[in-house]
């Protein structure tokens, strides 16, 4: 089964749409970055933050609670050099940024955002495994 789904042929996909889609288990294929970006844990909370609208960068620091200057200043960076931010500077003094979702940004931000709901919903479940575990062990 495993040798159908990588075969392009039997898979129905040609080698053209394989490459475009991607190989996230082959080890050079650039969409491991990608989603590395997406799903590291400042990534999730940047882009989970930026559902709600436009923020400078003092706000999402303040909002995200426990990230350095320069983690959420790489994050970000990151996350605009993938499509996702749009970082917008205007010609003033002081300096005024801000940080918005682009459309691409807002479809995966969606998607990140359903997975952080379901861990809250069943974070009970999760942490009664946990302490299950540690009275096991």
């Amino acid at each position: 089964m495993k040798d159908q789904k990588s075969n392009p042929a039997v898979s129905g996909l040609t080698l053209t749409e394989q490459m475009q889609r991607g190989q996230v288990f082959a080890e050079r294929c650039p969409s491991r970055q990608v989603l590395n970006h997406v799903t590291s844990r400042w990534g999730v909370l940047v882009l989970i933050a930026l559902l709600e609208g436009t923020y400078r960068f003092s706000e999402l620091r303040r909002k995200i609670t426990g990230v350095s200057e320069r983690m959420l200043a790489q994050t970000l960076q990151l996350l605009e050099a993938d499509g996702f931010v749009l970082r917008t500077a205007y010609p003033v003094v002081p300096p005024h940024v801000e940080y918005n979702l682009t459309p691409m940004g807002e479809e995966v931000a969606v998607r990140v955002r359903e997975l952080a709901d379901w861990v809250e919903i069943n974070l009970h479940r999760v942490l009664e495994v946990q302490d299950a575990q540690e009275v096991s062990a």
